[in-house]
């Protein structure tokens, strides 16, 4: 029995390049539908499910991009390869970022797409087959490996959630941006008896006030013009469960009250009614403020603070616990290498060594979004250095030229050449001292007064 013939869609707003299109998958036994637009292959595919869309990126009516955007949450999910004769790295990215399996540049040679798409096409079938499999195993990666890394303030910090845990005691945990805050909050979650129930995140910095009111209490049908119906606030939502209140600190002052007063007797009213309600809900909140500061300047009431910071929780940045940084990259790898079925399989050394003297103001969310961009250009099973942003590599590349060219002494050149090379090792050592001292060979007494006397960290 004959294999039924794969079925192309080429998007395209110009006629004679869908025309020879068609001419030439044709010739190669696929079954070839055409569209001018987004719109007209949007209404293509209600009725006939492609195997795989080439697809233009500049379109009227709907561009490539709206009409991949439109695409990916449909319930099967064709390969898209996109075209363009504007095509930029920050363009491919962006597509295959959006569900896109991969990028062709306009003009293109007849073979070079015959071999892209018999290369798509060859590894739909593996996709489809393992597709549920990888959901599940991802799933099961998720829940037992939320917070990667063995560095001590990693361990101090796994202890610190082991003992806290298994209580309903509000936490605050604070931190930096970027830092995993919420990893944090769903490793409560996950190792609590409440592990079964709901864990429900909002960030209260995303909501105007009035929608906010809204989302976490609830309201009556008629209470307002849109209330349409009853409708439960997250805090019932998370019933049993445990909520999780991000950038606490944008807390309007007039829900801080309504939040404070949840805390002492667990009740809420929705919006429009004149009853109570009973709510078992844990409260864990997040900040990258300075609450105290808040608490002083009136922007954060003191009783809300000292009812959220029953135990409070510090979630240490990168710089603190860089040699966790091998061990992140080795999990974004694999993780992104899934997602995007790309075969990287290790990263090269130097990559890692850029990595552990990077700065990572944005912490683990700028690596993890660092490494994704890294595996998407990647052209082989090994991540090298020029798979990476170029202001990365560019730090790499700087000569001692421009390293010097701002001084005006030999001793200010020196100076400053002693204070990068103390800064670096420091990050690379995770801040121990005595380690930077027998890597830098002084002594450690000579590495403090050096850190005071160059205010290293400050």
């Amino acid at each position: 029995m004959a294999l039924e013939p794969k079925k192309i869609l080429v998007v395209d707003d110009e006629e004679n390049l869908r025309h020879m299109m068609e001419i030439i998958l044709s010739r190669e036994g696929y079954q070839v539908y055409v569209a001018a637009d987004g719109e007209e292959a949007l209404a293509l595919i209600q009725s006939t499910n492609m195997d795989l869309i080439l697809c233009d990126i500049r379109m009227p009516k709907m561009d490539g991009m709206s009409f991949l955007e439109a695409v990916s949450p449909r319930n099967y999910h064709p390969i898209v390869i996109m075209m363009s004769a504007y095509g930029t790295i920050e363009t491919a990215v962006a597509a295959m970022k959006m569900g896109a399996y991969d990028y062709i540049s306009k003009p293109f040679q007849p073979d070079e797409v015959l071999l892209t798409i018999k290369k798509a096409l060859d590894h739909l079938s593996l996709k489809d087959e393992n597709a549920q499999l990888r959901r599940q195993l991802n799933e099961s990666r998720e829940e037992t490996n939320l917070m990667v890394g063995d560095s001590p303030p990693m361990r101090s910090l796994r202890i610190l959630i082991e003992r806290i845990a298994q209580y309903d005691s509000t936490v605050l945990i604070t931190g930096e941006s970027g830092t995993g805050k919420e990893l944090v909050a769903r490793e409560i979650h996950m190792r609590s008896p409440r592990r079964d129930r709901p864990f429900v995140p909002i960030n209260c910095a995303a909501l105007p006030e009035a929608l906010l009111e809204s989302e976490l209490f609830g309201f009556k049908k008629g209470s307002f013009t849109d209330a349409r119906a009853d409708k439960k606030g997250l805090l019932e939502e998370a019933h049993g469960g445990t909520l999780f209140l991000d950038e606490i600190g944008d807390l309007p002052l007039s829900i801080q009250v309504k939040l404070l007063r949840f805390l002492q007797d667990g009740k809420i009213r929705r919006i429009g009614e004149t009853s109570e309600r009973e709510v078992d809900v844990r409260i864990v909140a997040a900040t990258n403020q300075d609450l105290n500061r808040a608490v002083d300047e009136k922007r954060f009431r003191s009783d809300l603070f000292f009812r959220l910071n029953v135990i409070h929780i510090p979630v240490p940045p990168l710089r603190e616990r860089a040699e966790d940084i091998p061990l992140l990259v080795e999990h974004f790898v694999k993780r992104f290498s899934e997602r995007y079925e790309k075969l990287v399989a290790r990263v090269d050394s130097q990559v890692i060594d850029l990595f552990m003297s990077y700065s990572w103001r944005g912490n683990i969310r700028e690596l993890e979004n660092v490494v994704e961009r890294a595996v998407l250009m990647a052209e082989n099973e090994v991540l090298k250095v020029f798979d990476l942003p170029e202001e990365m590599t560019s730090l790499q590349k700087r000569n001692w030229g421009d390293f010097f060219g701002e001084t005006t002494t030999l001793r200010e050149a020196r100076r400053r050449l002693e204070k990068e090379m103390i800064q670096r090792v420091l990050v690379k050592t995770g801040g121990d001292k005595r380690k930077a001292s027998e890597s830098l060979g002084i002594t450690l007494r000579s590495l403090q007064y050096k850190i005071k006397e160059y205010q290293i960290g400050k």
